[in-house]
């Protein structure tokens, strides 16, 4: 993994360079003519999640928010009432779809929507 490297000379910040003649990646400080040869050609690394997973996110008290939307169509597989408060995560998205999360307003318990199956193509 990439870290910070520092000046055996002079303690300051080494920047990784490209020595173009033997063609390795060096770091040079930008205060002395100190240089070294880095031992991993590692830069920088970017990980990109390939799998997210919806998380509804923090959902205290949010039976008492007057902003989210309300239903009476569910029934809150808890405590059987029928009243909740609905909202979008505003997480990543996988394959681009749509779940709402729904909290009872009764006993605060989070549920959501079952996904829809995907339409068969062959009917087409």
């Amino acid at each position: 993994m990439a870290s910070l490297h520092f000046c055996a000379e002079c303690n300051n910040l080494l920047y990784p360079e490209a020595d173009q003649t033997n063609h390795v990646l060096m770091y040079a400080c930008r205060n002395c003519p100190y240089r070294t040869e880095a031992a991993n050609p590692l830069v920088f690394r970017n990980d990109l999640k390939l799998i997210s997973k919806e998380q509804p996110g923090i959902i205290d008290e949010l039976m008492t928010d007057p902003t989210l939307r309300r239903t009476l169509d569910l029934t809150c597989p808890s405590c059987g009432h029928t009243e909740a408060v609905m909202f979008q995560d505003q997480s990543k998205r996988t394959f681009n779809k749509m779940i709402f999360f729904y909290v009872c307003c009764y006993c605060n318990h989070l549920f959501h929507d079952e996904p829809l199956a995907k339409p068969d193509d062959d009917n087409e």
